[in-house]
């Protein structure tokens, strides 16, 4: 039997279980589930592709995505990525068939669909570039919560700062993964290999 000296501190641990439960269970209760934080990522937008047909949100859906904000100026990050992403689709092989991939252009001002179409060629025909008019374009950046920010050069000019992840993008359309900026390739591909399982 229990004797008076073990009494109190029984008492006091079951309470202290019950407390740590009820909180437990509060704090998973409010926290925001995966999938209602995915929803709210996106947004609809009506742009143009690099071929100069109009684009909406639907062409994200029904196919895994890869997706990327930058510009046609960009001195280093975006030509890097892009050269990045030609290599994962060589590396994938046929097992990146179904695998899309797209340029958001943060400039729209400079990038006309033919200077987009041009650029993202040189590095292969898998990224359809987009572009259009620069308020529409603004729904796709902050829909996607990318920072993009025009910042003035001394000539007179600007560069575009901005997010430089690529956004791994399931059938559904909603965000599943990120690929950061010089990531290890091997880690980067099996992140998209992920994407496609």
């Amino acid at each position: 039997m229990f004797t008076r000296e073990w009494i109190i501190p029984a008492i006091l641990g079951v309470a202290l279980l019950i407390v740590c439960g009820v909180l437990g269970y509060f704090t998973w209760s409010l926290m925001p589930r995966a999938d209602a934080a995915e929803a709210n990522i996106g947004a609809t937008f009506k742009l143009t592709d690099d071929r100069g047909q109009p684009i909406t949100e639907q062409a994200l859906k029904g196919h895994p995505s890869l997706i990327y904000f930058g510009y046609t100026h960009c001195p280093e990050v975006c030509p890097t990525t892009l050269y990045e992403m030609a290599g994962w689709f060589k590396a994938l092989g046929d097992q990146g068939d179904t695998l899309k991939a797209y340029f958001f252009s943060v400039d729209p001002e400079r990038d006309t669909p033919q200077i987009m179409h041009n650029y993202t060629g040189n590095f292969t025909d898998r990224i359809t570039g987009i572009t259009g008019d620069p308020s529409e374009m603004q729904k796709a950046i902050k829909g996607w919560r990318i920072y993009a920010k025009k910042m003035p050069t001394p000539d007179g000019d600007y560069t575009m700062d901005h997010t430089a992840s690529v956004l791994l993008v399931g059938a559904d359309g909603n965000l599943r993964s990120m690929i950061a900026y010089g990531e290890d390739p091997k880690v980067a591909l099996q992140k998209i290999r992920n994407l496609l399982q």
